[in-house]
Formats: structure tokens, sequence, C-alpha cells
């Protein structure tokens, strides 16, 4: 079954996850769940108002860094499939480890969500309401929490070293050991508790921990850990804590108090669900939480080639000065992926395409890259540009069109609008006796094929007029400074004589009088390793080093004119962006986003 859709908009592919939640909507498995109110506020559980959301998911980033390109998928699914079944996503911080977080964190994690299209609003009879939500505003419930599994003998104070309880707690094939604290009374773990909440023991030397079955064969159910002693500034509540709970203890919780239905998360957390049904199953039992609990439900996560995901190696590279900054164009952090050039757009497509299963697998890079061209295709306005240019001198051309003449031309600025699209206006340049070309496009000695300049060739100015070589200038080293031609009259693009002489090729080029020099960089992949970090190799190793190339290229005066992240097809290299940063009218920077084909990375 499709997820719900109206007349205009086509059905989305089915997934097991869509098959989960058309199951718990027929069932109405959560319909006594739907209340209006604030999560977290007891208050709104009794007040019996039906909310129109008829699932709830959320979006739970810790703010330890920049997003990538693995959690856009997570948020499009997530956001997506509460949009597509009329329900909200909830946009939440699960800032329970206040060393490594920041509100610089914060704040971009909540720009790239915008960023990709979604928002945290909804609206319930007249009354706006947002669904943005910290963990750390659950702390005082966390706590209770933690007391009520004390007093009921289902939690207890260690204090083993880390080192002794790693020992202890075995390995796949050998059970653990229950640690010497585990026998506390309720009222002696109670009261070490309420000591470390006190501030009345060091960093590291106890915790709490949930006292489920040492000799469990999932490991992760051998009295997990669940608050720890940590004396660090939070950035929500500055210094009230200097106990905070682990995540997951924190995140079933805050599922359950904000009535998330469906929690979808990566397989990696897979190992982690029992303990999620334990903790909400007992906490319900003990009243601190409502029927029916959430469940959580795993897909595979994104492993892109060419890419690392790891926050770690993240932030390794730009320490170490790898990359320059979270927002290098190289990286595959939200914010990278923005300035090089990809669309929201072009990640929604991605993400849809990629679809959603429970198998690891691996998308080739060029997947995006396809979703990126499939939307900038009828969108980015063209233009040409020259990257590598040499002076091209059409001899006669003073005799012919008159000393200083500039003869106006033109191009469509987008030659396939969509459908009830305005055709746009068309591209204005000039043409005179000197005119800039790609050095590749002139041999003085053609290989075979060659079908551009060479002496005694004809091709076509794309725009312009059909020319014939006639030779070029070299230096002393015998470098070509100059190509030289002559103009053939009466050729120019869209008149009647355009025909009047058959050519081969048709070249770009960027007219001398008017032509605009810019920084064009050259961006590329950052690995030349599909799976740089995989089987524990060393992803510094793989680093391309052509990854990133500078040039003075010469752009036609429509470019000039573009706006920061305004999009464009230069004509023959790709798709290119007006860097958000560092373009102005002034000084013109653009960053290639992608070719107009895969290239040498094709398979």
């Amino acid at each position: 079954m499709n997820a719900p859709t109206d007349d205009n908009t086509p059905a989305k592919p089915s997934n097991f996850l869509r098959g989960i939640i058309d199951r718990d909507l027929e069932q109405g498995t959560y319909a006594s769940r739907r209340w209006a109110g604030s999560p977290g506020d007891a208050a709104h559980h009794e007040q019996g108002q039906p909310d129109p959301a008829k699932i709830r998911t959320r979006f739970p980033p810790e703010p330890n860094g920049y997003l990538h390109v693995g959690h856009a998928k997570s948020i499009c699914l997530n956001f997506g499939l509460a949009r597509d079944y009329g329900g909200v996503c909830h946009m939440r911080f699960d800032d329970t480890n206040p060393e490594k977080e920041e509100q610089e964190y914060v704040d971009a994690i909540l720009d790239a969500v915008k960023w990709l299209g979604f928002g945290w609003g909804s609206n319930f009879n007249g009354q706006a309401q947002s669904h943005l939500y910290y963990a750390s505003n659950y702390f005082d419930h966390m706590y209770r929490a933690a007391e009520y599994l004390i007093e009921a003998g289902l939690a207890y104070v260690d204090e083993q070293t880390p080192e002794e309880m790693r020992a202890n707690r075995g390995d796949f094939s050998t059970p653990g050991k229950d640690s010497p604290f585990r026998s506390r009374t309720p009222q002696e773990n109670l009261a070490r508790f309420r000591e470390m909440r006190d501030g009345q023991h060091p960093d590291g030397s106890m915790v709490l921990r949930a006292k489920i079955d040492m000799a469990a064969p999932n490991i992760n159910m051998r009295d997990p850990a669940i608050y720890r002693i940590r004396r660090a500034t939070h950035h929500n509540t500055g210094d009230k804590w200097c106990i905070y709970p682990m995540y997951t203890f924190a995140h079933p919780i805050e599922d359950a108090l904000e009535q998330i239905t469906h929690s979808i998360c990566t397989l990696e957390f897979e190992d982690q669900r029992p303990f999620y049904d334990w903790l909400v199953d007992r906490l319900a039992e003990g009243g601190l939480l409502k029927q029916p609990t959430p469940r959580q439900h795993e897909f595979a996560r994104l492993n892109l080639t060419y890419v690392i995901t790891s926050k770690r190696k993240l932030k390794q590279l730009v320490d170490e000065k790898v990359v320059e900054g979270w927002d290098d164009p190289r990286m595959p952090t939200i914010v990278g992926l923005r300035r090089r050039g990809y669309t929201p757009e072009a990640i929604q497509l991605f993400c849809e395409r990629i679809g959603v299963s429970k198998s690891d697998s691996w998308i080739d890079y060029s997947t995006l890259d396809i979703a990126l061209r499939d939307d900038l295709e009828h969108k980015a306005h063209r233009g040409m540009a020259v990257l590598d240019p040499v002076k091209l001198v059409l001899s006669n051309w003073d005799e012919v069109m008159g000393a200083g003449h500039l003869e106006p031309c033109s191009l469509p600025a987008l030659p396939h609008p969509p459908e009830g699209m305005p055709e746009p206006a068309h591209r204005a340049f000039t043409i005179g006796k000197e005119v800039w070309i790609e050095r590749e496009d002139f041999e003085e000695v053609p290989p075979k094929g060659y079908k551009r300049l060479f002496p005694g060739n004809k091709v076509r100015l794309k725009g312009g007029y059909v020319i014939e070589c006639t030779g070029c200038v070299k230096d002393a080293e015998g470098k070509v400074t100059e190509v030289l031609a002559t103009v053939v009259p009466d050729t120019k693009s869209g008149t009647p004589g355009a025909d009047s002489v058959k050519v081969k090729a048709a070249i770009t080029w960027v007219g001398v009088a008017d032509g605009v020099a810019a920084e064009v960089r050259l961006y590329d992949r950052l690995f030349t390793d599909a799976q740089p970090d995989a089987g524990g190799k060393d992803f510094l190793a793989s680093l391309n080093p052509d990854s990133k190339k500078v040039v003075t290229a010469y752009v036609e005066p429509s470019l000039a004119q573009a706006q920061p992240d305004q999009k464009f097809q230069f004509e023959r290299f790709g798709y290119f962006v007006a860097d958000r940063k560092d373009h102005t009218s002034v000084k013109p920077v653009f960053n290639k986003i992608t070719g107009l084909k895969d290239g040498n990375w094709a398979k």
C-alpha cells in the first residue's frame, strides 16, 4: 500500500516503513495517544482532545557537529513521512553530552533542516505550535525515572572502574559477571545516586546502571549504564546538573513523552532496540509514561562512495586544515553541499530515488550528481566561460566589419524552459576582433578525428560567425600565445547566411571587449578510493590531490551579474554556482558543482 495522496500528487514508492505505518493506522495502534498540548506536560495527557496528526516522527541529532549527507537521508525520511501522512515531525536535539555540544551546532542544524525544505511547526484549532524540543528540557523527568528504577530494584550505582566494568562485561562467547555493587539495596543505591547528583563524587568514579541480565546474549542488555557524572556546562541548562543521562536512556523517554508513534533510526541501533523496549515498558508499568509506548524501527544508513560520514573524521579534516572549514565545497556536510551548489530539490530527489531498506549497500556518488543534473537541466541559465584561455585574433575583422566594431550577439538563457514557465530573456554579448577560446580548441597538428581549430579548418563561434584558422603565434618556449583566424562574412548565427558555410564543430568563446575575468574553483571528489575508510584504512592516504584547482577564467557578461548562490550551466563544462560567500559583481567567484556527465569517475 502506498501513502495517501491527493489527485495531483503521484503516489510515493512503497517501502517497509510505509507498510508499518499503513498497518498501524489501519489498526488504530496509536489513536489513543493523539493529544493536543505540549509534549512533556503531564496535564495535556488528560485533556482527551484529538490531535489531527496521524503519525509523529522525529529527527533527533546530537548537536556535536555539522550535519552531513547521511543526516539528509534521515531528515528527508522523517519529515517526508510526516508530511505524506498528514502527521508531524519533531525537531529534537539529543543534547545529553555537554562536553561536545555547542550552540554553534544547534544553530547550524536548524539552518540545514530549513534549507532542505522542512519545518517543525503545525497548526491545531487555529493555534500555531512549534515542535522544536531538547532532551535537556526533560532532565527532571529523566531523573525521576532513574529514581523510580532504583526504587523498583531495576537500577543500581556501580563503583567499578571503567576497566573493571569492561572486563566483567564479557563478550559474545562469554557471559558477563555481576558487579560487586549489584546486590545493594534500593535504599543504598538511592542515597548513592543522590550523592552523585549533589556533586559529592568525582567524574568517572561511579555510574548508574540498569539491572537487567549480565548473561544476556545481547551485550547491550548486560546492565547498561544510564547515568554518569560529568562536570560540564551545558549549552541549555548551564551548571544545574553534574550528572547526565546516557543517550540510550534518554532517547526512549523523549520519544515517549513527545508521543512519537514511529521512532525511526539507522541499523546500528538495532541491537539497542531491546533496551529501548525494556525501558519504556518498565517506566509505563510505573506510571511514568503513557501506553501505548513508541516502538523503534531501523533502516539502512546511507553509504555513499568517495565520502566519509564519521563526525570524528570530518572534524579531523577541518582541524588539520585538509579542507577549508565545515562548509568547504568538498565536504559531505549539508553546509558543504550547499556551498558546492547542490540544491535542496536535488538532495530530496536523490533520497527518494535511493529508497529505504533494511539491507546495507553502497550508493555510487554519481547518483547524487544525476539528481542534481535532473533538477538543474531546466532551471539553470546557460552561459559561456573559457577556463583555459588563449587569445584568438580575427586578422581580417577591421577590413570586413570595420575598425573597432563590436557585433551584438545573443543566445537563449534557457533553451528549453519547463512548461508553463515564461521564456527568459536572451543573454547578450558582443564579438570583436579578439576573443578568448579554450586552449584545447586549437591544434597546430591535429590528431585524427579532431574537428576544431587547426590551420585551414573552419568552425563556428557559437552564437557568432564562422571563422577559418590560419595559424598561430608562439613564444620562445614554443607555447601558443595567439591563434590566428579570419572571419567569414555574412555567416552570423540567426541570419539568412548562417547555413551558407557548413562546419563540423562549434566552439564556445568569450569576447575580449566585454568578457569578465572570474575566479573559478574546479572542485572534484575529495577521495580517490570509493570506500576511503572501509576496513580500518587510513582515509587520509586516499585524499585526491586534484580535488580543488583554481583558475582565472573569462565569462560572458551575463554571468558577471550573477547573485551569490545562483546556479548556471557553463556550456560544455557542467554546472557551476556563484559562491555564496566570496562572489561579488566586482570579483566573480564560481564553484564547479558537477560536470555534464561523470567523466573520469564513470564505471
